[in-house]
């Protein structure tokens, strides 16, 4: 018997058939631990998801050591990378001094980021969502003109820890302002992991007046155990692009008991159960989580990795 079903199921038809996922695990999953991973065991991270099939990977942040020491080693991992043809690399880059450190990295996409929540924007980076995009409009600019893609991170699309419920027009208003400044493609994340599925809908919809599906990405985190409802959510909405982060690893600073983005074993069993295609080998990703929480001296997080895990050893 499989240990992966690949039956698809009978709505599939108005699913996408194929789903392109980024793993955020090594940026947006390592950046808030608390012992320094070394650069190597990164640069390993990014080898074993590319093997496994992922053909865009968030590498690193280009900020200040002093906010996020994990990343003081950005450069290093990315020269540190032995890049495959096919695979997107990108970094994270708040203000133009972080693009300028990034450029001689050769990233293949920069990401800037905003909150739809007026509080949690101030809390994480000390200004207001209007004033953030002021900030980015010449790091988007000087990105385009390199010929660099850029990607806009949406954070605190359904709820805030400040706020609480996040109204869909203050996501349509910070949409908007990505569009204004050149940003290519937006996330629509749920950074605390509190959405549900028809808050996420909501959440999609306000974007897409914006943006068209080609240029939008889920990014749910599983506080409350709603990433995968509300991937499928999206799913039926025709959205095909996802984040996830390998062995779940992620938090949110600035979110009480707010745990890991969705790992990317759960989505990629998901879809496969679907029939949807990733292009992601199964166990070669498994391995790739196993490693990194070895590092790490903890298990791993995604509940697919460790059900597998349990029936490899029996």
């Amino acid at each position: 018997m499989s240990l992966y079903r690949c039956d698809p199921e009978p709505f599939s038809m108005t699913l996408p058939s194929r789903v392109q996922l980024i793993d955020v695990g090594p940026r947006d999953g390592l950046q808030n631990e608390k012992t320094p991973v070394p650069a190597a065991v990164k640069v390993a991270l990014v080898h074993r998801l590319q093997a496994a099939g992922l053909t865009e990977i968030e590498v690193t942040s280009f900020v200040s050591p002093k906010w996020v020491p994990q990343m003081a080693d950005n450069a290093e991992v990315m020269a540190g990378i032995a890049r495959q043809p096919g695979v997107r690399y990108s970094v994270l880059t708040p203000n133009l001094k972080g693009f300028e450190a990034a450029v001689p990295t050769r990233p293949d996409e920069i990401v800037v980021f905003g909150a739809a929540s007026e509080a949690f924007s101030q809390k994480n980076i000390n200004c207001s969502i209007a004033e953030s995009i002021e900030r980015f409009a010449p790091v988007v600019e000087a990105a385009r003109a390199a010929g660099i893609e850029v990607r806009g991170a949406m954070s605190c699309t359904v709820g805030c820890p400040y706020e609480g419920d996040i109204a869909p027009e203050r996501v349509g208003y910070l949409a908007g302002l990505m569009k204004q400044i050149g940003v290519q493609r937006v996330d629509v994340a749920d950074t605390i992991g509190v959405g549900t599925p028809r808050q996420v809908q909501r959440a999609f919809e306000a974007t897409l007046a914006h943006f068209d599906l080609d240029h939008v990405s889920g990014h749910f985190h599983d506080t409350y155990g709603q990433a995968l409802s509300n991937t499928l959510s999206a799913l039926q909405m025709g959205v095909w692009n996802f984040q996830s982060s390998v062995a779940g690893l992620g938090g949110c600073p600035y979110a009480k008991g707010a745990t890991g983005n969705v790992a990317t074993e759960d989505v990629v069993y998901l879809l496969r159960g679907m029939g949807i295609d990733t292009g992601i080998d199964l166990d070669a990703l498994i391995d790739a989580g196993v490693f990194i929480s070895e590092q790490l001296g903890r298990p791993t997080q995604s509940r697919v990795a460790r059900a597998l895990l349990a029936r490899r050893a029996g």
